[in-house]
């Protein structure tokens, strides 16, 4: 479960960046930005650090998705996703062709609704069949040392 949350969240920032490097191309945008503004919002140390901590959540949700104990990682992953859907939807605001911006906020959206997914559904305990099967540490140990 662990690897499919940061492959998701992995996924999502590729679209969540993609979709803001791919808007570069709309025309016009380059000579806003030229002459400081994104959208209605001035360009500032402010507006750069906040769209920095924006992309910056997903991309740490992938190594705290790997890293995170099972308890946490599951309620950080439900309340993070949660928390993109409006940010997902507001970018679309911002975007001139709503085709273009539409479809990556839908793209967007369904993954989030994959996280949201995989950590509500993430199962409880180990399955007693996964820990049957599963080498215990001596044995690992010995076939390295082998």
């Amino acid at each position: 479960m662990k690897a499919k949350l940061a492959a998701a969240w992995t996924s999502f920032m590729f679209l969540y960046a993609y979709v803001d490097i791919l808007g570069f191309f709309t025309p016009g945008i380059v000579e806003d930005i030229l002459d400081g503004k994104v959208f209605v919002f001035n360009l500032s140390q402010t507006f750069s650090t906040t769209a920095l901590t924006l992309m910056a959540i997903p991309i740490f949700m992938g190594v705290l998705s790997m890293t995170l104990p099972t308890r946490v990682n599951r309620i950080t992953n439900l309340v993070v996703a949660a928390l993109y859907v409006p940010v997902t939807v507001f970018n679309v605001a911002g975007g001139f062709w709503l085709y273009f911006y539409g479809l990556g906020a839908v793209l967007e959206l369904v993954v989030l609704t994959l996280i949201v997914r995989y950590a509500w559904t993430w199962p409880r305990t180990a399955s007693s069949a996964t820990m049957a099967t599963s080498p215990d540490r001596e044995t690992v140990r010995a076939q390295q040392q082998a």
